[in-house]
């Protein structure tokens, strides 16, 4: 078993049934192994994937479950803790689903949101995923219709196309520096596509291209919280303007967002939809390169980047797991 960071993070899988307590009326999930654990088999798994888990102590009554997906060349229990969403569920009470791509799949370890077949309903790693859902929602007897997706760059990427192969089963998702559904169909486009984004395609055909994904789908899409920086060189800016055209489309919203301001530092928060609950918001911080932003201190990693702004917390808000922010 390979280690990451200090020995304490990475805890033996967990093979013994959880156990239900009740605390007045309520009942929560104890966990009898908390932390990380990683699971060996989890249905056919044709994406490769490696499971990771993250069970905090306690679970709370009806707890949502959060999918995180890493970035290239990151691990993804590292990333969990260094975002910041192992200390946000360890406070709110809800397990992490952690997958992580292995080196044999992709050279860099990224998630490979580009090929058509990771990326359509029932084949590659959205499978994987989707799968990995279905195994923590029956161990932690949670989840229940409240399933999150969130991920940076190519993990940021491949959550869009989670969304668009299982709308069904997610409730919503966040993209960090990531691109749109279908953006890209093999390695050189993807590059492309990463360095100058363009503008070619309006909302309803990216929709369309977002569609293709899971073509008998016919009902809603999840809510969608995009990030990105704007000095990013890695990921152009403009995927992240695509993406929200994408989600517009597919959610049928006009033009015009109900919510456009600009916080200090740079920071603008665009939404659109209806002002009480947005279906897509997208956040832009100038300045701010290629990475995942958290409001301060001296992470490990080198993409998660202290940028004034703590995007866990907004997403989770934005996702109704945390009260609305104070006006």
């Amino acid at each position: 078993m390979r280690l990451v960071g200090a020995a304490s993070w990475l805890m033996p899988v967990v093979t013994q049934p959880v156990a239900k307590a009740a605390i007045g009326r309520k009942r929560v999930v104890l966990v009898p192994t908390h932390g990380f654990s990683e699971v060996a088999v989890f249905g056919s798994n044709p994406g490769r994937l490696t499971m990771n888990l993250y069970a905090p102590r306690v679970i709370a009554p009806a707890a949502p479950l959060v999918v995180v997906l890493h970035g290239c060349g990151q691990y993804a229990l590292d990333f969990a803790r260094d975002s910041g969403w192992v200390a946000l569920v360890d406070r709110l009470g809800f397990p992490l689903v952690l997958p992580e791509q292995k080196l044999e799949n992709n050279s860099g370890r990224c998630f490979n949101w580009f090929r058509p077949g990771d990326i359509k309903r029932g084949s590659g790693e959205v499978l994987s995923i989707r799968q990995m859902v279905a195994v923590a929602k029956r161990r932690f007897a949670t989840g229940g219709r409240r399933v999150f997706v969130v991920g940076l760059s190519a993990g940021g990427s491949m959550a869009a196309a989670c969304l668009a192969a299982y709308p069904e089963v997610f409730t919503a998702g966040a993209v960090v520096a990531g691109l749109p559904v279908a953006a890209a169909s093999n390695v050189l486009s993807a590059m492309s596509r990463m360095a100058h984004a363009g503008s070619d395609l309006g909302p309803t055909q990216w929709a369309a291209a977002a569609r293709a994904s899971a073509p008998s789908h016919t009902g809603r899409y999840p809510r969608l919280s995009v990030w990105q920086g704007g000095a990013d060189h890695t990921v152009d800016p403009l995927n992240a303007d695509n993406l929200v055209a994408q989600w517009r489309g597919l959610a049928d919203l006009g033009t015009g967002p109900v919510l456009d301001e600009t916080r200090e530092g740079g920071v603008r928060h665009r939404a659109w939809g209806r002002a009480s609950g947005p279906a897509v918001e997208e956040w832009t911080i100038a300045g701010m390169a290629h990475g995942y932003p958290i409001q301060a201190g001296a992470p490990l990693d080198r993409f998660v980047v202290a940028a004034g702004i703590d995007a866990t917390t907004e997403i989770a808000r934005f996702w109704g797991l945390l009260a609305k922010a104070p006006s």
